[in-house]
């Protein structure tokens, strides 16, 4: 195939919120005993710097993958590169959070959509896709690179991988849908599978897209103890899909 695509984009992203109660920590748990939350004062730092670290060596990993994945970049790609670096400082700056979902499952969904873009092109390598509408294809992946531009400028130094209440964002993007950021990877990923795809990409993109369903019911349980979140999400209805869900 002539068109070539990258498992790069902005990074997986997850953390959105701040502490509710910066007191003494203690543990939360749900009332199906599934989910654990951790709640952790401020002045905690080792949980924190652990997690920053991770960011930060994960968001550098892919940005040199880029570099190796992409052999002509366009202006999507140079605008993903943007935003590994602006992902590199927030790492090294955003505030620790009060909450964050430690359980197996949400691992499990935040593992699945860092690794299903590359999977697909591993994929694609072994197993040749077709053509459906380049120059369509290309359009939306231009959309979602500037959304999860817009997105992240937006949320600062709230993002983070792991679902986690730092402080709830309701301008920008935020006021179109709760979750833009993955608005901008479900645009990606039918422009990249316009481009080129087969059977195996469009089952990747489904397990990947029920892993972004997963977080984001996780992230709300999360965003649901900060005393804003009734009012938003009262005010802002639709989760990913506009209209629609």
């Amino acid at each position: 195939m002539q068109h070539r695509r990258h498992a790069l984009r902005l990074p997986q992203a997850g953390d959105r919120g701040d502490s509710t109660d910066p007191g003494a920590a203690s543990v939360k748990v749900c009332q199906n005993a599934t989910i654990l939350f951790a709640m952790r004062p401020r002045s905690t730092l080792a949980g924190r710097r652990f997690a920053d670290l991770l960011l930060f060596c994960v968001t550098a990993t892919e940005f040199v993958l880029l570099f190796i994945l992409t052999p002509t970049f366009t202006i999507a790609d140079w605008v993903y590169v943007l935003q590994h670096l602006i992902v590199l400082g927030i790492a090294l700056t955003r505030p620790a959070p009060g909450m964050r979902d430690y359980s197996i499952p949400s691992s499990i969904a935040v593992s699945v959509a860092y690794l299903y873009p590359y999977a697909q092109v591993i994929w694609l390598r072994w197993s040749p896709g077709n053509e459906a509408s380049p120059a369509i294809g290309l359009a939306l992946i231009l959309l979602a690179a500037g959304l999860s531009l817009v997105s992240l400028l937006t949320m600062g130094r709230l993002f983070g991988v792991r679902p986690a209440l730092r402080d709830l964002v309701t301008r920008g993007p935020y006021k179109l849908v709760r979750h833009p950021i993955y608005l901008s990877y479900v645009i990606a990923d039918i422009g990249y599978n316009l481009q080129e795809w087969n059977s195996g990409t469009i089952a990747l993109v489904l397990l990947g897209w029920a892993s972004l369903i997963y977080r984001i019911k996780a992230e709300e349980r999360l965003l649901s103890h900060h005393s804003g979140w009734q009012t938003y999400a009262a005010s802002v209805r639709s989760r990913l899909l506009p209209g629609v869900w």
